[in-house]
């Protein structure tokens, strides 16, 4: 079993709060990490999707306060979203015993279902933590991270781990017919399953561009709100990323719209009928399926509470990532699929704009030099070490 990072985030969470949530996609590997946890103290585990276990649950003040000094985990959690206000109560009747930490770990494979009756019940009882699949530093192979197979095969851990890539691939067609079968009508209003997927397909050969909810509702014979509902749920369900546009004060006319990405560039691949490196290597989607994998690889070990976005203007000065860490300091990261990145004059003009205080364009190589006397070129692996380095200084 792959060690996941967030492991020891989790385990320090549950020192703090009473309660922990760890909200991520289905398969991306949360219950195997609970599971993990709970093999080192008293511990039950909870599947609300089985049907004895909701039973078990019928009276969840009993249940839960004759388990009162074990941990209770409660997987999919949406299943029973009435029982966030019996937790309030446990919690706080345990508070006055004592049993202050360490009680309920909750997991969700949806976020605005999760963090809305969560909110509205546990404030200041709870603490999230976003599970997203392996990332570069989480997938040495033979001890040194390969690039190649989880962009090729993406990070859900049965997809990484799978015997071959046609066991890869066909592991993702199954995950992306099962959302759009079982998965989405559990969380949203009845969509047409081939309207959806026809919405998935169409934002990955659109990876990493500016949303036109009106051009894709045009293809989808249907209306921009409707089109901009249907990307808010796959937004929901953890599926799709939407990077927001730089706000800054500048005179510059500045893109609006965000840019979205399909999160995971394995599921993006499966959406586009790529089984392996070969067959992307000579496809359109090629530059943006490498900068959107970049982009979710950095974003996972950012630390807490960093703002992330991208900056374009109408004149065409443009860098793919901007960092804004909660110190204050601003990293400018552009992306480039190649193996010698060459720097055009929209991103110097950008530079020029934002005045970042660290700039750095990602490349295929392995080498880090510098490009210019403001920027490094380096490889992915040594610039999410630097992050997560960054992260803990």
């Amino acid at each position: 079993m792959i060690k996941r990072a967030i492991h020891q985030r989790t385990l320090r969470a549950l020192t703090r709060q009473a309660a922990v949530a760890l909200i991520g996609p289905r398969q991306v590997g949360k219950t195997t990490l609970a599971l993990d946890i709970a093999e080192d103290r008293e511990a039950i585990y909870l599947d609300l999707e089985a049907l004895e276990d909701r039973e078990k649950l019928r009276n969840p003040a009993l249940f839960l306060t004759k388990n009162e000094d074990k941990l209770v985990i409660l997987d999919e959690i949406h299943r029973m979203p009435e029982i966030f206000q019996t937790l309030r109560g446990l919690i706080d009747q345990g508070r006055r015993k004592g049993l202050r930490t360490g009680r309920f770990l909750i997991l969700g494979s949806a976020s605005i279902d999760l963090l809305r009756q969560s909110g509205e019940t546990l404030a200041g009882r709870i603490e999230y933590i976003d599970m997203e699949p392996l990332n570069i530093l989480e997938t040495p192979s033979k001890g040194k991270a390969d690039p190649t197979k989880l962009w090729v095969r993406g990070g859900f851990p049965d997809s990484y781990l799978a015997a071959n890539d046609e066991d890869s691939y066909v592991y993702r067609r199954n995950f992306i017919r099962t959302y759009l079968e079982r998965d989405v009508p559990q969380f949203g209003p009845r969509i047409p399953a081939e309207t959806l997927e026809r919405l998935w397909i169409m934002l990955a050969h659109n990876q990493g561009q500016c949303l036109n909810a009106s051009r894709l509702a045009g293809s989808l014979s249907t209306s921009a709100p409707t089109v901009s509902s249907y990307i808010d749920l796959l937004a929901d369900l953890l599926l799709v990323r939407r990077l927001p546009p730089l706000h800054t004060n500048t005179k510059k006319r500045l893109v609006k719209a965000p840019r979205v990405y399909v999160r995971d560039s394995g599921i993006t691949h499966a959406l586009l009928g790529l089984a392996d490196y070969n067959q992307l290597s000579g496809h359109p989607v090629f530059g943006a399926s490498w900068e959107g994998f970049v982009i979710e690889n950095l974003l996972s070990v950012v630390p807490s509470r960093t703002k992330a976005s991208f900056y374009r203007t109408a004149a065409g000065a443009e860098i793919d990532l901007i960092l804004e860490f909660s110190g204050g300091e601003t990293w400018a990261i552009e992306i480039k699929s190649g193996l010698g990145p060459k720097l055009g004059k929209g991103f110097h003009n950008a530079l020029e704009d934002i005045k970042p205080d660290r700039s750095f364009v990602v490349y295929a190589g392995s080498d880090r030099y510098p490009v210019t006397e403001e920027t490094d070129a380096i490889n992915l692996i040594e610039l999410a070490e630097e992050l997560k380095e960054y992260h803990f200084s």
